[in-house]
């Protein structure tokens, strides 16, 4: 088994617990609470055999189930089967079940490969267009997964409404949690040409320990005693990188670290922070519905986070007008605030926040100042593309340039090898520690 891998989801090396799901009906026979228990992993080389035998039975089984209310376990969906009398017997029947309960409430032919324990993401671009990523990169999985693109657009719409979620014509597209944590992103026709497209990031139900993320080399022990240093002295930082660089599981990671006796506030889009702490409130932004009413928006969480009280408030990613209620608050006394966001690199982080605070009506110079306030540490994460390593790259303090504006200073720089670099923001850093009585490790030398 090769190294793990830092990412937003699972180590591509690690094993995740079993899975278990509760589940009801509806009159259709969908879903009512959530996805149904994995069934094994099997090989991923192609889909199920004899899908199209299997896939005969759907409808029929799913009526029965109706019919008598049964909850679409494996038993009550193997007695569906048999009283609809097919023509299989031995492991046919078990195959069968197994490719019934998957259509009627998992993932259909994608449950074998999101079962797979070093899965991260499972990518759909068409019946025959199906990619894995293992924490190594993208490779095609063979065979062809679904008969027709009707059956991913069906299993695209099945999955939004387990996750509560609303897809159709009039809104093509989706980004939702799934019931067992699993992040799901689906696009319609015409917004997708061609093809529903679907992408699955699998979800690791317990966080990742900084001692796992050194041992994967997503960062050497200096940098996870310089990062546990920073949590102590309640910094407040965001954590830059590309999409899928990591930077859900080093938050949770980090937050992980919090003192038990501290109240952490999440936000999020889609609830995917799952910090190993005993007090933990989730806020989850909404969707409008059909008539465009109700939604609520992650500036209107933040603004409801700040009068609960919160010891840390963390947001799980800035990416709008949120940004200045996030500044706002780390300005009036919430020590240790902590959030992502996309950046290329460290130094790109203020003018990153300078386009999101122009959302909110904020001018340039009002921003930057709010934001040498506020933010003490930028910590930024990448991912190599040809091995698909992630690892966190560099650690950088806030300053002010000649103008006025705020600018991000090295403190630390890491290798690829595991070795690291003092820069010119070390001392601030060592200061900002100091000041609230966390000393650090000694100059990297």
């Amino acid at each position: 088994m090769g190294r793990p891998h830092l990412t937003g989801t699972p180590w591509a090396g690690g094993v995740r617990p079993a899975h278990r799901h509760g589940g009801g009906a509806t009159a259709d026979g969908r879903p009512a609470g959530g996805r149904a228990t994995r069934p094994v992993a099997q090989s991923d080389s192609g889909p199920a055999p004899g899908p199209e035998r299997a896939s005969a039975l759907v409808d029929a089984v799913r009526l029965r189930l109706a019919e008598s209310g049964a909850a679409p376990t494996a038993g009550s969906v193997a007695a569906a089967l048999r009283a609809s009398r097919p023509p299989l017997g031995g492991d046919d029947v078990l195959n069968a079940v197994r490719t019934l309960r998957a259509e009627l409430v998992g993932a259909g032919p994608l449950d074998r490969l999101l079962a797979a324990p070093d899965v991260t993401d499972v990518l759909v671009n068409g019946p025959e267009e199906v990619w894995v990523d293992r924490g190594g990169g993208l490779q095609r999985a063979a065979g062809r997964w679904f008969p027709d693109a009707e059956a991913v657009r069906r299993l695209a719409h099945r999955l939004a409404t387990a996750a509560g979620r609303r897809l159709d014509d009039a809104r093509p597209w989706v980004d939702a949690r799934l019931p067992d944590g699993t992040r799901l992103h689906a696009v319609l026709p015409p917004i997708a040409a061609g093809c529903t497209h679907i992408s699955l990031r699998v979800s690791r139900h317990r966080p990742f320990t900084l001692e796992e993320l050194i041992a994967g080399g997503a960062l050497p022990a200096v940098g996870a005693q310089l990062l546990a240093g920073i949590m102590r002295a309640r910094l407040s930082l965001v954590i830059s990188g590309g999409t899928g660089s990591g930077k859900t599981t080093l938050l949770a990671a980090l937050l992980g670290l919090v003192g038990p006796g501290e109240r952490i506030v999440l936000v999020e889009d889609s609830a995917e922070l799952m910090p190993a702490h005993p007090h933990v409130v989730r806020l989850q932004s909404r969707p409008p519905n059909q008539e465009g009413l109700g939604e609520l928006t992650l500036r209107d969480l933040v603004r409801q986070a700040l009068r609960m009280r919160p010891d840390r408030l963390v947001i799980g990613e800035a990416r709008g007008a949120e940004v200045s209620e996030l500044l706002a608050a780390l300005n009036t006394g919430h020590e240790g605030g902590c959030g992502t966001i996309h950046a290329n690199t460290a130094g790109d982080v203020p003018v990153r926040l300078e386009a999101l605070g122009s959302l909110a009506g904020l001018d340039r110079f009002s921003l930057h100042s709010q934001l040498r306030a506020a933010l003490d540490v930028v910590v930024h994460l990448a991912r190599d593309p040809r091995t698909g390593q992630r690892r966190v790259a560099e650690i950088h303090t806030l300053a002010s340039d000649p103008s006025g504006l705020a600018v991000t200073t090295p403190a630390v720089t890491f290798t690829a090898g595991g070795g690291c670099s003092p820069g010119d923001g070390w001392e601030r850093l060592a200061r900002l520690c100091a000041v609230r009585g966390v000393g650090l490790p000694g100059r990297p030398a």
